[in-house]
């Protein structure tokens, strides 16, 4: 998409990434762990203007849990206080497969679901298989009950990914397709605005695309989605900081967000724009 054409694109969808499964209150005080703190960070976060909420469960401890009895909890919670388009997590650094599908078994069933397309190594110690069988096995239950995969992308090898599913398993992806292009350490694609610009070319035409970078990666990799055409997504998950040396809430990372593309002159999505777009 050229720079003349990025204005023509469909209003930006920015998506909150809350807490994620790794760090916790020891990273910083403001990152929800409790269905009432996430439910709370949510309902600031779609007044800020998130239209989607990527959503981690955890045990009372703090720890990640995956079962689906704490994802209804706290989908509930989230949904009693948003109309946020909602979206859980699949992906596990360690957990079995058969743990991996329980985000999708709530009831009702999530908008949304993350579908990871290939390994990632991210810290020492831990790692994410996310070998082809599983991944099958997540989009077919997806498309069963009803759910919008959201595509992860760690690398350029994982487009080659989505194309092999495509050809391999024609229909089990419906259109449009979405995918989140990540860029980071580890096993993500290195943060450069050349990357970034080969990953969208490479998509299968029509995908609509997410930028999330880690860390102080963030918020350029949001401005170059604005101007691309793409779609945004922003949180305590992927980065605590607001600027060096300041803890962010989420909240305030998605109004930066919204306001980048409002000065970009991108409308921001609500969230029943957002089911529009991805046909949910």
């Amino acid at each position: 998409m050229s720079y003349q054409t990025y204005l023509d694109a469909e209003p930006v969808m920015i998506t909150a990434a809350l807490t994620g499964g790794v760090h916790g209150k020891e990273a910083s005080p403001h990152l929800p762990e409790t269905p009432e703190e996430v439910a709370e960070a949510a309902a600031a976060c779609e007044a800020a203007g998130a239209a989607i909420v990527h959503l981690h469960a955890r045990r009372e401890n703090g720890e990640r849990a995956f079962s689906r009895e704490r994802f209804q909890e706290l989908t509930e919670a989230v949904r009693d206080r948003t109309d946020l388009v909602v979206q859980h997590s699949t992906g596990g650094t360690g957990a079995p497969d058969d743990l991996r599908h329980e985000p999708l078994r709530t009831d009702p069933a999530p908008d949304m679901a993350s579908l990871d397309m290939g390994p990632l190594n991210r810290y020492q110690h831990l790692t994410s298989e996310n070998t082809r069988g599983l991944v099958e096995s997540l989009a077919e239950e997806m498309l069963d009950r009803g759910i919008k995969p959201e595509m992860e992308l760690f690398n350029g090898g994982h487009v080659n990914e989505v194309y092999e599913l495509l050809e391999r398993r024609p229909g089990l992806l419906e259109e449009p397709l979405y995918a989140t292009l990540i860029f980071g350490g580890g096993t993500t694609e290195r943060p450069t605005p050349d990357n970034f610009r080969r990953l969208i070319d490479l998509l299968p035409d029509g995908t609509l695309f997410n930028t999330l970078g880690f860390g102080q990666h963030q918020l350029p990799f949001a401005a170059m989605a604005i101007v691309f055409g793409g779609h945004v997504r922003v949180g305590l998950e992927d980065n605590r900081y607001f600027r060096r040396g300041e803890l962010a809430t989420n909240e305030q990372l998605v109004e930066r967000a919204a306001t980048l593309a409002e000065t970009l002159e991108r409308p921001v999505a609500s969230p029943d724009e957002a089911r529009d777009i991805l046909g949910i």
